[in-house]
């Protein structure tokens, strides 16, 4: 089943790409095995640092279920959440993370989160992180490098 899901956020991932949204990070939230918040990257479309493909799936999630809280829920992610989307993750107590491509990875295709990582300085004990069908997504990082994109 997690392959399931993470299938769904290469596919959010993919929208945002052939759309021109932003980089090529999707997510899905999950509850009691159902899909419950989809997003992807938006920072393009919407000129805003924060439309990140973790925060559009828990704006999502949030406003399926009428609540700012989402305990017992699992995020699929294209990429490992960058400091502001662990955040955002801890905040809604999402606990458990399961991510594609790693920090370096997305270093690769220009990226800067690894910087926000280095500059903190710190490690993560509160969520569990799991990478999870790395392959799948760096392929998908592959064809966005393909594509006309913006760097931000």
């Amino acid at each position: 089943m997690p392959n399931e899901f993470m299938n769904a956020a290469i596919e959010e991932a993919e929208k945002g790409i052939a759309s021109g949204h932003g980089g090529p990070f999707g997510s899905v939230v999950v509850r009691d095995g159902k899909i419950i918040g989809r997003g992807h990257n938006r920072v393009i479309l919407n000129h805003d640092p924060t439309c990140h493909g973790e925060m559009e799936a828990i704006r999502d999630a949030c406003r399926s279920l009428g609540t700012h809280d989402l305990s017992g829920c699992s995020i699929y992610t294209t990429a490992e959440p960058c400091p502001m989307c662990l955040g955002a993750i801890m905040w809604a107590n999402i606990g458990d993370v399961y991510y594609g491509c790693n920090s370096h990875d997305t270093a690769d295709i220009g990226f800067r989160d690894q910087t926000f990582y280095e500059q903190l300085n710190g490690s993560c004990e509160i969520v569990r992180m799991r990478e999870s069908c790395r392959r799948r997504c760096l392929e998908l990082f592959r064809r966005y490098q393909e594509t006309q994109h913006t760097i931000y």
